[in-house]
C-alpha cells in the first residue's frame, strides 16, 4: 500500500457525511409513513386538517384568520426562496472567479484537486436551487388554499383545501431540509472533516426536533359539535322563555 494522503479523506468522509443525513431522513420518511404521530410533521399535519376543517364551516366573511394566517406562511415561503436564488446567484459567480479558489487552497485539509473544488461549489448550488424550487412550490400551493378558503357561495370539499395546506406544508419541510444539506456541503468547502462533524451534529439535532412525544388530541367531529350547539342554544332559548313567565 502507497502513503497515507489527505485527498483519501474526502473519499471516505463525504460519502460517509451524504450516508448519514440522507439515512436519517429515509428513516424519518418511514417513521412518517408508519407511525405518523411519532413524528413532528404527522403531528403538525393533523392539526392542520382539523384547522382547514374548521375555518372552512365559518362564513366567508369570517374566514378572515385564515386568510391571514396562509398569506404569512406565503410571504416566508417567499422571503426563503428570494434568499435561496440569491445564494445561488452569488455561488455561481463564484464558481466563475479566477479568485475563487485561493482561500480553499491554502487552508483546506483535504484533496485539493479543480475537479473536487467545482463539485463542491455544483453540490452547494443544486441544493439552494432545489430550496429554491421547493419554496416556490409552496408560495403556489397556499396561494391556491387562499383562493379556496376565500371563494364565496362554493361548494368545493374540505378535502380540496387540506391537500393544497399539506403540499405546501411538505415543500416547506423539504426545502428547510435542502438547506440542512446546503449548511452540511458549506462546510465541504473546508474540508471533509468539518463536513463529517456537522452532518453528525445536524443530524443529532433533527433525531431531537423531528420526535414527537405528544400525543395526537382528539378533535370533536364538526356536525356533532354543531349538533351540540344547536341544542344549547334551543335549551337557552327554553330557558329565557321560562325565566320571561316567572
Amino acid at each position: 500500500m502507497g502513503p497515507w494522503k489527505k485527498d483519501y479523506l474526502d473519499l471516505v468522509l463525504v460519502p460517509c457525511s451524504l450516508l448519514l443525513m440522507f439515512g436519517y431522513h429515509l428513516f424519518l420518511l418511514y417513521r412518517y409513513l408508519k407511525c405518523p404521530h411519532t413524528t413532528v410533521v404527522g403531528y403538525e399535519n393533523h392539526n392542520m386538517r382539523a384547522w382547514v376543517e374548521r375555518m372552512f364551516q365559518v362564513e366567508v366573511k369570517d374566514r378572515g384568520p385564515a386568510i391571514s394566517v396562509i398569506s404569512s406562511n406565503i410571504t416566508a415561503a417567499t422571503a426563503l426562496s428570494s434568499i435561496s436564488l440569491v445564494l445561488s446567484s452569488l455561488i455561481g459567480a463564484w464558481i466563475g472567479s479566477s479568485t475563487a479558489n485561493i482561500f480553499t487552497n491554502s487552508y483546506v485539509y483535504g484533496s485539493r484537486t479543480p475537479s473536487i473544488v467545482y463539485i463542491k461549489y455544483i453540490a452547494l448550488l443544486s441544493c439552494f436551487l432545489v430550496a429554491f424550487a421547493c419554496f416556490v412550490q409552496t408560495a403556489r400551493h397556499f396561494i391556491h388554499a387562499n383562493f379556496l378558503i376565500s371563494m364565496p357561495n362554493s361548494d368545493i370539499p374540505v378535502g380540496c383545501i387540506e391537500r393544497e395546506v399539506i403540499k405546501g406544508s411538505n415543500f416547506w419541510l423539504i426545502g428547510l431540509r435542502s438547506l440542512c444539506f446546503a449548511i452540511t456541503l458549506l462546510l465541504w468547502i473546508f474540508g471533509p472533516i468539518p463536513m463529517f462533524a456537522c452532518s453528525v451534529i445536524m443530524v443529532g439535532l433533527l433525531l431531537n426536533l423531528d420526535k414527537n412525544t405528544t400525543p395526537l388530541h382528539r378533535y370533536e367531529p364538526v356536525r356533532r359539535r354543531e349538533f351540540q350547539m344547536k341544542i344549547d342554544q334551543k335549551k337557552e332559548a327554553v330557558n329565557r322563555v321560562n325565566e320571561q313567565q316567572k
